[in-house]
């Protein structure tokens, strides 16, 4: 199977391409906000931010209908405001508060939302794979026309169970499509010293899984992959491998450091590549908005986050009962 990389853009309008940049201005301004809130002792445990990786979910969710399912791991902020989960709800778990989307007891790593069809949210790398094959077995069994979002990282990506998994699912033809963020890094790793080979999607040949590299800088480049591999899942022909390269701007979590790699680097990707900024110049260029516009959106943006901060900190506790709850046996 030869490699294939998406270069086709969908056609979109003004309007979707500006409700784009908001999505994702919302991701980055709400995890620098978590960052902040982390720095003065009020998130505690670990917190992986998505800065830098906005384009993939949001170029995802575009692609994505009513009634699809999402899961990823530990890296999960921006997935849950990118399908509509209140900003409020989301940082006030990231609190520990009893307002949070899982009243306070999941934390940074372990939200759900069944209203919203989000299924974590996993600490244990690669685990929510194999969960997301159940998700799509499901639908399948039903004939509901549904599709499995599953996220996972280029590190996750040599965890067994991933393999295990590709097996499955192409052995019962599900309709999942396979999600790999690659953002170059699995922990402190960088991909060439951790992965045999450059492109990870190849991997899914050996059990017959067609698949291909995005550009996950490029929010029109994911949308157009995100749309190919949707139609070839709901048309029964099982799952698709998206390798979505993007790049993270911080650590691995806040508690990361991140020696591994020069400040060089990270601020020519910035530079060079930033997802947003590469909307925003989309948008002025095209003479879709004009800088007032796009100022009175981040206005907009940093008011929804700052709200969604003082919820998060004035919102109580969980009660010791609350401990009780959601238990099933």
């Amino acid at each position: 199977m030869a490699a294939r990389k998406t270069t086709k853009k969908p056609n979109v309008s003004a309007e979707e391409l500006t409700e784009y940049y908001r999505e994702m201005l919302l991701i980055r301004r709400f995890e620098e906000k978590a960052g902040q809130l982390y720095g003065m002792g009020l998130i505690g445990g670990f917190c992986h931010l998505y800065i830098g990786q906005e384009a993939v979910v949001v170029g995802l969710e575009a692609a994505a209908e009513e009634g699809d399912k999402r899961i990823t791991s530990y890296r999960d902020h921006g997935h849950m405001l990118a399908c509509g989960m209140d900003p409020g709800g989301v940082m006030a778990e990231l609190t520990g508060r009893v307002g949070g989307l899982s009243k306070g007891k999941g934390g940074s790593m372990h939200m759900f939302s069944k209203e919203k069809h989000f299924y974590g949210g996993h600490g244990i790398v690669g685990a929510q794979v194999p969960l997301g094959a159940g998700l799509a077995f499901a639908d399948k069994y039903k004939g509901n026309g549904r599709v499995t979002f599953t996220y996972f990282g280029d590190g996750a990506a040599n965890q067994g169970q991933v393999y295990e998994t590709f097996n499955m699912a192409a052995l019962w033809d599900l309709p999942v499509v396979f999600v790999i963020e690659n953002n170059q890094y699995a922990m402190g790793t960088a991909q060439a010293r951790s992965t045999s080979t450059k492109d990870i999607y190849h991997r899914g040949e050996a059990f017959g899984i067609p698949g291909e590299i995005v550009n996950g800088m490029d929010v029109l480049a994911v949308k157009a992959a995100g749309e190919k591999a949707v139609a070839h899942c709901r048309a029964g022909k099982g799952p698709y491998i998206l390798e979505i390269k993007t790049y993270r701007y911080r650590g691995h979590s806040m508690s990361d450091p991140a020696k591994y790699r020069t400040r060089e680097e990270v601020q020519k990707v910035r530079e060079q590549s930033d997802p947003i900024e590469h909307v925003r110049e989309l948008l002025l260029t095209g003479k879709h908005a004009t800088e007032d516009d796009l100022k009175a959106i981040d206005k907009e943006i940093k008011e929804i986050v700052n709200q969604a901060a003082e919820f998060s900190k004035e919102s109580p506790e969980p009660s010791v009962e609350e401990l009780w709850t959601d238990i099933y046996a």
